[in-house]
């Protein structure tokens, strides 16, 4: 899929929200406003999955695994 540039007007708080979960997750302020938007239409989408099996969708579609924390 193709990246294509452009501007999206969100309020002030929000920015910043998506500024410190970006830390915590290790993307780009950018990255994270993408990663909510896409789990939040896959959720609107999809309204009976819980967002642990829209994650693991995602990455069964990846064909990625996810490493075992407790290890």
């Amino acid at each position: 899929m193709g990246r294509f540039m452009g501007i999206v007007k969100i309020d002030d708080d929000l920015h910043e929200e998506a500024r410190r979960a970006s830390g915590v997750m290790c993307r780009s302020i950018n990255a994270q406003a993408e990663y909510w938007m896409t789990i939040g239409m896959l959720a609107e989408a999809n309204p009976t999955m819980a967002f642990n099996d829209i994650v693991a969708m995602q990455l069964a579609q990846a064909q990625a695994a996810p490493r075992d924390r407790a290890a």
